[in-house]
């Protein structure tokens, strides 16, 4: 009678916690899923604004800014932003090179350099790892590292000169550390008994159980490159090698002192669209890797916070 007892009594208890589950499941989906919605319109907004803009005459942005839907859509910023395609798909060619280069060789220095900073059996990981986050806290400054570059390394006017100095990054490395960290020690031990070496063991062990850290660096290194227009200012002025960033930059500056010759000459301003070709360029820089995001979501966040955690 006791136990019978006791099984009601367990089952009453087991309903009563199902019952509560499913209310607070329903009330947080009550509130968090209009908060989400509202969250993701804000997270949005900019990038409708972007696109509509740039399909807005330069003269309704001069008289009324920038709105939400064009009021008189052209296509006039498309048109002088694409006037000269083969350039425009030189330097998209040039920045994928130095995109997919550039990423490739961050990605494979930072996540070694982290794994053996990582490892227990590194006696010296410590002032090592010090010695690079030292670096952080001081550089030599802008002067020396441009005589670096072009006096000692001879990089001007070189692709290299803007990939090599991506390709490392203390931050990469401190979050592929702490990711690393969190892998049992005796997989590699393990490995090591089976006659395994290091670089095997780093590509067939540690490499797959990092992939969130590994697409969160990738990301980061594959936007750095994407974005960079810095590099190539200083150390390009070959046109055939400006990347999409810089080619693009030029592009508003030539067309912005254009506008304000025409305007001395007192020639209408809004006849070549500034402001909605900026809209417009954006749009065609930021297009192509937004696409990578997607592919990479399901890492990025359990890579940042895991790695960011444990270092």
């Amino acid at each position: 009678m006791q136990m019978q007892m006791n099984k009601t009594e367990a089952k009453q208890v087991g309903a009563g916690a199902s019952h509560i589950r499913r209310r607070d499941r329903y009330i947080f989906s009550l509130i968090g899923i209009p908060i989400i919605i509202i969250f993701s319109a804000v997270c949005l907004l900019p990038f409708w604004l972007i696109v509509a803009s740039s399909f807005e005459s330069e003269s309704q942005i001069i008289r009324n800014g920038y709105t939400l839907w064009p009021r008189e859509f052209t296509l006039e910023s498309y048109r002088l932003a694409l006037e000269n395609p083969m350039a425009i798909l030189r330097a998209y060619g040039v920045t994928a090179l130095i995109t997919v280069t550039g990423t490739f060789l961050s990605v494979f220095i930072n996540t070694m350099t982290g794994y053996v900073l990582s490892r227990k059996d590194f006696h010296h990981r410590n002032p090592v790892s010090y010695f690079f986050f030292f670096t952080t806290l001081f550089s030599g400054g802008l002067v020396p590292w441009y005589i670096l570059i072009v006096n000692y390394l001879n990089l001007k006017n070189s692709l290299l000169a803007i990939i090599l100095p991506g390709i490392l990054s203390v931050w990469y490395i401190l979050l592929v550390k702490g990711f690393m960290q969190g892998i049992p020690h005796e997989i590699t031990e393990s490995a090591k008994i089976d006659g395994a070496g290091d670089f095997k063991i780093f590509y067939s062990l540690i490499i797959p159980l990092s992939k969130p850290v590994v697409a969160t660096i990738t990301l980061f290194s594959a936007l750095a490159y994407w974005n960079d227009w810095y590099n190539c200012m200083l150390f390009v002025s070959n046109k055939d090698l400006y990347t999409l960033q810089y080619f693009l930059h030029n592009l508003i500056q030539s067309a912005r002192m254009v506008r304000e010759m025409l305007t001395d000459a007192t020639v209408e301003i809004a006849s070549i669209p500034i402001e909605s070709m900026k809209m417009s360029l954006t749009v065609i820089v930021t297009g192509p890797i937004i696409f990578l995001y997607p592919f990479i979501q399901r890492y990025f966040v359990s890579g940042l916070t895991i790695g960011a955690v444990k270092g």
